[in-house]
């Protein structure tokens, strides 16, 4: 258990910020940890004070510019926490803000019904503290071992926090395969079925009174949201849409402008490959390597479109 609550930054109330204040910020690395104990026993030879294990409970919502979790804890009051994070297997700058909750249930219950609840993150996490950089060892339902590095931003210069944070990744031994880019609720939702069945939903409201060809698509957005899209048809035929299009929109309105995972069904089709205007669509919010979901087939982005152009050719 937790010897010293007032150690916890990470996990109590009073040190929190309200909305209305100014975001907090650290700079953050995650990993996998094939060998916990050995992880834990680098860290306290590097002299980091162990505080002890916290179990939390984390509820992501959807709907919301940023990740919008309610973060269930024992020891620690609970919180609800907005942040915005790039995916980046290097250590990459987090800003937040975090609230007291003194009704936990309630407020979950109004915001999944505001919102819709995304995915449930439960952990056990063994919170050790190293020159302003918390260390994270944790066990994560449905995923197994893994470890992250938070160093609090002081002021603007995220400098000092960075080297702090690349000093621990190399004296913990931190493997290039083992960083992960997104957030535990990323991994948990980063399944082909879900993008799929998000895909077949919407695919039911297509409009195609002339084709009869209906197509849905859903993208993961690097928030963790799906955004899904239908093609629609016009009687003055050029001014349809494509599924992938529609839904590219609604990432946008959403605030989302990185895709991660794509996904494209189609009512007469078994594989649904997106068309070719719709790859280049795709090719300005997503990478090469961004795996696209047809059905009963799986590729790549840079697969469907080889020596794409983008914004490096376009400024010569």
């Amino acid at each position: 258990m937790v010897d010293d609550d007032e150690t916890l930054a990470h996990g109590r109330a009073s040190l929190v910020d309200s909305l209305g204040s100014r975001p907090m910020r650290n700079v953050e690395l995650k990993s996998r940890d094939p060998d916990p104990a050995r992880t834990l026993e680098l860290a306290l030879k590097l002299g980091a004070s162990d505080e002890g294990e916290i179990t939390q409970r984390d509820t992501y919502f959807g709907g919301s510019r940023a990740r919008m979790k309610l973060r269930e804890q024992t020891p620690g009051d609970d919180e609800l926490i907005a942040y915005r994070r790039p995916d980046d297997d290097a250590a990459r700058v987090s800003e937040y803000l975090r609230v007291a909750v003194p009704d936990a249930a309630a407020l979950k219950e109004a915001l999944d019904a505001a919102y819709g609840t995304k995915v449930v993150v439960a952990k056990r996490r063994r919170l050790l503290l190293w020159e302003d950089v918390r260390i994270h060892l944790d066990e994560v339902e449905g995923l197994g071992s893994y470890l992250e590095l938070e160093g609090l931003v002081d002021g603007d210069d995220t400098g000092p926090a960075s080297e702090r944070v690349e000093r621990l990744r190399a004296e913990l031994g931190i493997d290039d395969a083992n960083l992960v880019p997104g957030s535990y609720s990323d991994l948990l939702l980063d399944t082909p079925q879900a993008l799929l069945d998000a895909a077949r939903a919407v695919m039911a409201h297509a409009h195609v009174p002339y084709s009869h060809f209906a197509v849905g698509a859903a993208l993961r957005g690097a928030g963790g949201g799906i955004h899904v899209g239908a093609n629609f048809e016009n009687a003055a035929y050029p001014l349809g849409a494509c599924a992938e299009a529609s839904a590219i929109g609604n990432m946008i309105a959403a605030g989302e402008t990185r895709i991660t995972a794509i996904a494209v069904v189609a009512e007469n089709l078994d594989i649904c490959p997106p068309c070719g205007g719709c790859r280049q669509r795709l090719s300005e919010f997503a990478g090469p390597d961004t795996p696209v979901h047809m059905g009963a087939r799986q590729t790549t982005l840079g697969a469907l479109l080889p020596e794409s152009f983008g914004v490096a050719e376009l400024r010569g």
